[in-house]
Formats: C-alpha cells, sequence, structure tokens
C-alpha cells in the first residue's frame, strides 16, 4: 500500500501521537530501572542483570523482521495492521507487571530467571505493537513536510511520556518503605498506561480495504529474506538506520546510567527525577523548532546539527568524575534539546526512505522496514545497558540485595560518569560518519509524491 499526498487530519495526529504514551513508556522504565533493580533489590550480578536485560532484547531483534513481514501480508490480506497492533497493546500490561512481580526472598539466580522469562514475553508483545506502528506514517500520507508534522508530534508526547514515567516511575517506587511492593505498584501503574496508549493508536491503521492480489503464502524464512533484501538494496536506509542504531546504544547507555549517576556520583537517588527533567523538558520545547529547522534546511542536516548538540553536551559531562555537581543540569538540558531532533527527524525520514524503495522497486514492503528498524532500535537500546554492565563490571561495581548498604570505588564511580558522558558522545560521532552517506533530499521526496500523484489521478 502506498500513500496519497493529502493532508492529515488532527484527529489522526493525535492518535497517532497518543502511540508514543506506550512506546516512550516501554523504552524507558525497564531501561532505567531494571538493571538497577536486578543488581540493588534482587542481588543479580551486574554481568548477569546486563545478559538478562539483553537476552530479552536479542529476540526482539530476531523476531522483528518477521513480524514485519508478517504485517506486510496481513495488510495485503486484510487492509489493516490493525490486528497484531491490538494483540500487542492487550498482552504488555500482563508481561510488565509480571516482570516487577517477583516474590521477596527468592534467591538471585531463581529471580534472575523469572525477570528474563518475563520480560521476554513482554518485549514480544511490545513488538508486535512497535513494528506495524513504526510502518503506517509512510502509508498515512506522501507529502514531505507532513510526515515531519506527523513525527514531530509524535515526538513531543514521546517525550511527555519519557518524563512522567522516568521520573514518575521511581517516585511511585520510592513512595513504599518495601522495595518489593513499591516496584509492583510501579509496574501495574505504568503498564495500564502503556497499554491504553498503545490501543488508542490502533486506530490509526486502515480498515478493511484489502489488495486484489492474494498474498503469497511464505515461511518463517521470508520475513528475514524481505528484510535483508529492503536493507541491501536501499542504502538510504542502510545510513539511516547505522546513524539511529548507534544513537540508539548511546542513549540507551545514558538511560540505563541515569539512576547509577544520581546513586553514586550525585549521591542522592532521587536525583534521577531531575536529571530526567533536566533532559526531557528542553526536548519537549525544541521538537517543533526542529521541524522548522527541517523545513529550512532539510531533514537530514537538522538530524546532523541536533546529534552534534547532543554530543558536545554529552562530552561536558565528563567533569562529573571531578566535580560532581548540580551544574550537570545544564548540559543535560542541552543534551535534552538535542535529543528532540535525533528522535524525530530520522523518524520522519525513515517514510521517506519507504516510500522512495516503493517508486524505485514497485513494491511497499513498509512492514519489512519497519521489522528491521525496530530490530536495530532494540538492539540499540539493549547493548547500551550492556555496555553499562561491562564497564561497571571491568571497574569493581559492588551489588547489594535490598536495604544493604555498600561503598564504590573511585574506579566504579569514575566508570559510571564516563558511560553517561565519553561513551555516548563517542557513538554519536560515529553516527555523523554514518548520516553523510544518507543520499534523499526533499527534491526525490517531492518527485516520488508527484508521480504517485500522477498514477493516482490515472
Amino acid at each position: 500500500m502506498t500513500a496519497s499526498v493529502r493532508t492529515l487530519s488532527r484527529g489522526v495526529v493525535t492518535r497517532y501521537a497518543i502511540g508514543s504514551i506506550g512506546t516512550g513508556g516501554f523504552a524507558t522504565l525497564p531501561g532505567l530501572v531494571l538493571v538497577y533493580y536486578l543488581t540493588d533489590t534482587l542481588g543479580v550480578t551486574a554481568l548477569v542483570a546486563g545478559l538478562v536485560v539483553t537476552a530479552a532484547k536479542v529476540w526482539d531483534v530476531v523476531i522483528d523482521p518477521w513480524i514485519g513481514e508478517r504485517s506486510d501480508r496481513a495488510l495485503a490480506r486484510t487492509g489493516t495492521r490493525r490486528t497484531w497492533m491490538i494483540v500487542g497493546a492487550a498482552a504488555l500490561p500482563v508481561g510488565f507487571i509480571v516482570t516487577f512481580a517477583v516474590p521477596a526472598g527468592l534467591d538471585p539466580g531463581a529471580s534472575g530467571i523469572w525477570v528474563f522469562l518475563a520480560f521476554l514475553a513482554t518485549a514480544t508483545a511490545f513488538s508486535l505493537f512497535q513494528v506495524p506502528y513504526i510502518a503506517l506514517p509512510a502509508e498515512l500520507t506522501a507529502d514531505y513536510d507532513a510526515r515531519t508534522r506527523l513525527l514531530t508530534w509524535r515526538v513531543v508526547v514521546l517525550t511527555i511520556a519519557i518524563l512522567l514515567f522516568g521520573a514518575g516511575g521511581p517516585e511511585v517506587r520510592a513512595a513504599f518503605a518495601d522495595e518489593h511492593t513499591g516496584y509492583l505498584v510501579m509496574a501495574i501503574v505504568a503498564g495500564v498506561v502503556i497499554g491504553a496508549g498503545m490501543l488508542v493508536a490502533t486506530t490509526t491503521a486502515a480498515r478493511g480495504i484489502a489488495s486484489t492480489e492474494a498474498a503469497p503464502r511464505r515461511d518463517i524464512r521470508a520475513g528475514y529474506a524481505e528484510g535483508f533484501a529492503a536493507l541491501k538494496r536501499s542504502a538510504a536506509f542502510r545510513a539511516l538506520l547505522a546513524a539511529f542504531v548507534l544513537q540508539g546504544l548511546a542513549t540507551g547507555l545514558m538511560l540505563a546510567g541515569a539512576q547509577f549517576v544520581a546513586t553514586w556520583v550525585l549521591r542522592d537517588e532521587r536525583a534521577v527525577t531531575f536529571l530526567f527533567v533536566a533532559l526531557i523538558g528542553p526536548a519537549v520545547l525544541f521538537a517543533p523548532v526542529w521541524q522548522a529547522v527541517a523545513r529550512r534546511v532539510g531533514k537530514e542536516r537538522g538530524f546532523a546539527l541536533a546529534s552534534t548538540l547532543f554530543g558536545i553536551a554529552a562530552l561536558s559531562l565528563v567533569g562529573m568524575i571531578w566535580a560532581p555537581g548540580a551544574w550537570v543540569y545544564v548540559p543535560v538540558a542541552l543534551a535534552g534539546a538535542g535529543y528532540a531532533g535525533m528522535q524525530s527527524l530520522p523518524m520522519a525520514m525513515l517514510p521517506d526512505v519507504i516510500s522512495h524503495d516503493a517508486r524505485t522497486h514497485g513494491i511497499g514492503r513498509a512492514g519489512s522496514f519497519g521489522g528491521v528498524w525496530t530490530a536495530g532500535e532494540t538492539a540499540g537500546m539493549a547493548l547500551g545497558a550492556t555496555v553499562l554492565t561491562i564497564v561497571l563490571a571491568l571497574t569493581g561495581y559492588v551489588e547489594s540485595i535490598g536495604s544493604e548498604t555498600v561503598t564504590q570505588s573511585p574506579a566504579a564511580v569514575a566508570g559510571i560518569a564516563i558511560s553517561f558522558s565519553a561513551i555516548p558522545a563517542l557513538l554519536v560521532a560515529a553516527s555523523l560518519v554514518a548520516l553523510r552517506k544518507y543520499p534523499l533530499r526533499r527534491s526525490d521526496i517531492e518527485a516520488d509524491a508527484a508521480a504517485t500523484t500522477a498514477e493516482t489521478v490515472a
């Protein structure tokens, strides 16, 4: 299915954006608290905790291309991607709650297995929703600027969701003296809100306009074949995906490290709330600014500018090693301003890549592109947590169980600070190198849209 050039209604933009309450919540809260929950409440060693989280994410990387191809088949057969989205939205809250429902007193090994299995199921449910959700913008409109508007407001809601879940989740947890109870209540509240936001977004998917051509029967290998074929034939997709994955690794590393920075660098466990306010407040304000920048200089240049701002701000946080203090909120706020563009602009560029591929190769495979994209994003975020746990292990981080008091060495504290600053800055610099190979410009997308309109009229 290809999109025509049409004005997006406020209702469609709003309902699509509300879906990011769910995606923002799921992307934020587990990344923020899950490793910390495993190490400092359940007593799981840092390296094992990282492997638990990463293994569940790797599973998503494996299944996302297959889900994308199945979503394309469902669209051809039934005229909609809604069914898979609804199943994922309904199942995710259950898995999320079970993830944080580990019984008190369970030994660390059994606790790690419990979290792994529950989070594996939760991540699968998320992919069932997320892959077709990512594919929708290419089908909602073919207009270059309308796509930027659609994804800008999605990112506005996304950043608000990150703020609410990132700041509110730990506050809900801290409201209870018993850590196990606090995490469980947090999971119940968050899971219900995440599922509700996702269900609203399912209403933007097309309904019941099936293709006149029957979708061929395919085995599971076809899903991966379609995804890899999309990656192989589209240089624009390779460049954009490489940049986005590297930045996902950088932001995933910072997200997983935020609680550790608050606790061991700033010496205030609840400072994680202020870190999130400093990061996400400017992101909400600057998302429309990056939309205006993209309209003037192009999405790809705006993306590069936003990434540069983020990287410089992250690098400056190295100073935490020698002088931790309230000053860190200033560069975090600058990083937040850049983060808004790092989210909205590549997401607005993805439907351009999809529609250009459809025009160039005569096929529409938005689901396959979405599957590979989601797999890459998931891998980046998951590996961010893995990198953090490796640094923690190498620098001698000491785990604890429940309210047990431990002391961290200067090397461990420095490792936490570097994981939140220098390493993310280097990853963003590498993403800018990848972005230089992105070939599409506004003129290419407008030519695609004009050709699509001409075919529709004919």
